[in-house]
């Protein structure tokens, strides 16, 4: 039984209302998945978020896959859109180059699909470095000074005169 034909099976199985069937298609194809969203989404949080919506949406949907293309392409084309939708709904522009299906294929996760080391990625690691090097000076400051001892702050009242 080819790839295909088995993930052709599987699809059949939901269809008919097996959800575990479901479950295996996710296990299997879940790090393609994510390397393709990670092409358009950098952050880590947010690209687990658009695969579980793309799964949802995949789900929501079996049951017009009608076969006449691979699993994988329907579910590429549903992985693309939604994170495309994603970026449109936060107020940004998804990028103008796709990523082509036989290229996501070679990939198994999104770490080396897409390039971390933005300008804008730049910026905020050495602004996140300022804050933390400031609030470790600002730190040390304060923990210079010696703190007074519970003894030292009694034993000078007790030289005070009583009334």
């Amino acid at each position: 039984m080819s790839e295909a034909e088995a993930d052709l099976e599987l699809v059949r199985r939901v269809q008919s209302g097996e959800r575990s069937a479901f479950d295996l298609l996710v296990r299997k194809y879940q790090h393609k998945v994510f390397g393709v969203i990670g092409k358009y989404i950098q952050d880590y949080a947010e690209c687990q978020d658009v695969a579980q919506d793309t799964f949802i949406r995949a789900y929501r949907a079996i049951g017009n896959f009608r076969g006449d293309s691979a699993f994988y392409t329907w579910l590429y084309t549903i992985a693309t859109n939604t994170a495309k939708n994603h970026l449109v709904s936060l107020g940004r522009r998804p990028p103008t180059d796709d990523v082509q299906l036989d290229d996501a294929e070679h990939f198994e996760s999104a770490m080396r699909m897409k390039d971390v080391a933005t300008p804008e990625r730049e910026l905020m690691r050495q602004e996140i470095e300022q804050a933390v090097t400031s609030a470790v000076a600002d730190c040390r400051k304060s923990c210079a000074r010696p703190l007074p001892c519970v003894k030292s702050m009694v034993c000078p009242m007790k030289k005070l005169p009583r009334r």
